[in-house]
């Protein structure tokens, strides 16, 4: 079990650094610090400290789940696309200024989270409470990208 929450730490960490690279300075970018952001917006720091604690919930659920899942394929595949996801907001987002698109992908990225605690429950029960701090965020951060699309 070890060796599987390490894994997916390193994969889920992986995420992190890969969408990092491609943006740019990101949230204090000229361009970001521009924009008319929500009210609720936390302070920069809560970014950090969120994604490091959803990274190691999700790679302990990710070690959990591909032991008490039935279609371990099918689970793989739903996380492959979840990685997707969100290595491939940041850079839409923050480096090519596509707001839009960015909350297509943050929309699609936390439906998927969504689908994985809904459908993935029965067989995990309360170890899907490992999954919230992930989905909880993603409703925030949809929020603000859809807050700076239609106020910006």
């Amino acid at each position: 079990m070890g060796y599987r929450i390490l894994l997916f730490l390193i994969v889920n960490f992986a995420a992190l650094v890969i969408g990092g690279l491609f943006t740019q300075s990101g949230a204090s970018s000229e361009w970001y610090l521009s924009l008319n952001k929500a009210p609720w917006t936390p302070p920069g720091w809560v970014f950090g400290a969120a994604w490091t604690t959803i990274m190691i919930c999700f790679a302990v659920y990710m070690a959990l789940a591909t032991k008490g899942v039935k279609r371990v394929g099918v689970l793989m595949t739903l996380f492959i696309l979840q990685w997707i996801l969100n290595v491939t907001w940041n850079p839409v987002f923050f480096y090519s200024h596509e707001v839009l698109a960015g909350l297509i992908i943050i929309s699609a990225l936390t439906l998927l989270i969504a689908g994985l605690l809904f459908r993935y429950w029965s067989d995990l029960k309360w170890k899907s409470i490992l999954i919230l701090p992930y989905l909880i965020w993603l409703v925030i951060a949809t929020s603000l990208n859809w807050y700076i699309l239609e106020n910006n």
